[in-house]
């Protein structure tokens, strides 16, 4: 987990679907990297903070509006 004001890489936030709350983090030069925002200030990535990193509502959000994400880590609990 990174703050954006912190961060040095060059990124941009993305929605294909302007109903969802959660921007994804786009890293044009990394291939491989999941990131989310809720909020634009904090950027969790998906293969090392979740779940742990996620507050509860985020988790919950997260899962809501990604059911592939959710089921492909269930078994992180």
């Amino acid at each position: 987990m990174i703050t954006v004001d912190k961060e040095t890489r060059k990124f941009f936030f993305d929605k294909e679907d302007e109903n969802k709350k959660i921007w994804d983090v786009c890293y044009p030069d990394c291939k491989g990297l999941h990131a989310v925002s809720f909020d634009k200030k904090k950027i969790l990535f998906l293969f090392e903070d979740y779940p742990k990193n996620f507050t509860k509502e985020e988790k919950k959000l997260f899962d809501s509006e990604n059911p592939y994400w959710a089921k492909f880590f269930s078994s992180r609990k």
